[in-house]
């Protein structure tokens, strides 16, 4: 009996031998091959890069935890381990199984710009009410129109915060702020207008808000600068269309950052599209006009813009819970993808509020975030000396 299992043996380890020698040769070629094509045909690492980021973050979890178990205990309860094949499926087509979205955005034409993801979402945020980039025609945005103005507290931020905080910046401007969609206006200062898409006006605008904005922040000590360029007439005189205004105001920012050294961030202020019941929000018996930050991942220093987002997003939660409706990033066809971001690790966009949203709403909001920035800036100062 023992021979005879002995002769069983050497059969075996042969076998082995040989199917692991047979690994390592295919091991050898294959990286030989890798190594040796040439540089268009191999895999990049912008390649690997993008496979990787359609898989869900909680898989690469689950694998780590199969070889460490600590990693196990940070696996979230509410999710289930990942399907090998679905997996596979989702790297080899784009599609994902429990997204319909994938498959229509490849397979019907303009679809795809449908096609975003919510980084942070805030309360209510889900892909029914993401904010809408309208592009009108410029002749439009340049119409003249009625437009009033009643009931506004234009002083509130002087008589409240004055004196609140008495850090400053003293000679030096900290902030500047923008409007690339500078008319951008809203419907209940707009008599007779009922279109969203003939929201805009050449003063009741988005401007008002940088103004406020900016107010607040000087109260609290930060030096800050309005941009006062109308973009859309930059357009109009350069003979541009309306998807342009990015370009148009990349050359202000460009000029303001290489002659202002002390700018350390950049707030380019918008109004979203959606109706009053998506954009406003009820704190402590005030109406507010919801913020949502858009972050650009079309160049390559996106996740320093992101990082700033994320900690004025938790800072707005907070301290005004509700008024953030999240953090959206942006790429591919439909949008620019970079809205000027790349010129500072600072710049962020910022969509306060929507048309149906008023000016008492929108310059209480503006007050929040001065607020909320200020305690953000002063915290980091104190940090950094």
């Amino acid at each position: 009996m023992k021979r005879k299992n002995k002769g069983n043996i050497v059969p075996f380890m042969l076998k082995r031998s040989s199917s692991y020698f047979a690994s390592v040769i295919l091991l050898f070629i294959f990286i030989g091959v890798l190594t040796t094509i040439s540089p268009a045909y191999r895999f990049s690492s912008n390649t690997v890069t993008e496979w990787t980021s359609k898989i869900d973050s909680t898989t690469f979890l689950f694998l780590m935890g199969m070889e460490n178990k600590a990693f196990q205990e940070a696996f979230p309860q509410d999710k289930v381990p990942p399907d090998v094949s679905s997996t596979l499926f989702e790297i080899a087509t784009s599609i994902k199984p429990n997204d319909p979205r994938s498959l229509l955005g490849n397979e019907i034409p303009g679809f795809s710009i449908f096609d975003n993801r919510i980084l942070i979402a805030g309360e209510g945020t889900n892909y029914t009410n993401l904010p809408v980039e309208s592009s009108p025609p410029l002749e439009e945005v340049l119409k003249d129109r009625e437009a009033v103005v009643d009931g506004e507290d234009e002083q509130a931020a002087d008589k409240e915060e004055q004196g609140k905080n008495k850090a400053s910046t003293g000679d030096k401007n900290i902030v500047f702020i923008y409007n690339t969609h500078n008319r951008e206006s809203f419907l209940p200062h707009l008599p007779g207008v009922s279109n969203p898409d003939d929201a805009h006006h050449k003063e009741v605008n988005v401007t008002k808000i940088s103004e406020r904005l900016a107010k607040g922040l000087r109260n609290e000590g930060i030096g800050t600068i309005v941009d006062q360029t109308d973009i859309m007439n930059m357009l109009n005189d350069k003979g541009w269309k309306y998807g342009m205004s990015y370009k148009a105001s990349r050359e202000v920012v460009k000029e303001a950052l290489a002659t202002n050294k002390d700018f350390q961030y950049a707030f380019d202020i918008h109004r979203d599209a959606q109706p009053r019941k998506t954009t406003t929000k009820n704190i402590n018996g005030k109406d507010y006009a919801r913020i949502m930050i858009v972050i650009g991942e079309e160049y390559a220093s996106y996740e320093k813009n992101l990082q700033l987002a994320t900690k004025l997003h938790y800072l707005l939660e907070k301290k005004y819970p509700g008024l953030s409706r999240g953090i959206l990033p942006k790429k591919g066809a439909g949008t620019n993808g970079v809205f000027n971001q790349d010129l500072s690790e600072n710049a962020i966009l910022l969509e306060f509020g929507g048309v149906e949203n008023n000016m008492d709403e929108l310059y209480r909001s503006a007050d929040a975030l001065a607020d909320v920035f200020s305690d953000f800036y002063w915290d980091a100062e104190k940090v950094s000396n």
